[in-house]
């Protein structure tokens, strides 16, 4: 999975945009953020791609974490929600797509239900995803 590759998949959700709000600190800089209405679904650091952050279910955590070397939970994370994901790594670009889908559709979940209508509305992309 490659920085490009990687940005174009989150970009093609529905509703997802992009946001660097770490910039005004000298370590956040780099920071590039993926969103579905104003929550973060994915998230890496653009200066030195070699890893990116994901939202996952408690339980898949702790499966992908054993299944793969390169999968840990989320640094500078909730440990139980998010996961880690090093690249190059052992995890297939076709898993990573599904767990990057994962993470959209679970972020999209927590949002209130007037902000899921709303962006429901503006795409007609979400029966897809």
């Amino acid at each position: 999975m490659t920085l490009e590759r990687l940005r174009e998949l989150c970009l093609s959700l529905p509703g997802a945009h992009e946001k660097m709000p770490f910039a005004s600190f000298p370590s956040g800089a780099d920071i590039l953020c993926f969103y579905i209405g104003p929550k973060i679904f994915c998230l890496t650091d653009i200066g030195e791609f070699e890893a990116f952050n994901l939202k996952v279910t408690p339980e898949d955590n702790v499966e992908l974490s054993e299944r793969y070397m390169s999968i840990h939970p989320g640094r500078h994370m909730n440990k139980r929600h998010w996961i880690t994901v090093h690249v190059p790594g052992d995890v297939p670009d076709s898993v990573i797509e599904g767990l990057v889908r994962q993470s959209y559709k679970l972020v999209f979940a927590t949002l209130p239900k007037k902000t899921r209508d709303a962006l429901t509305k503006l795409s007609t992309g979400f029966a897809s995803f």
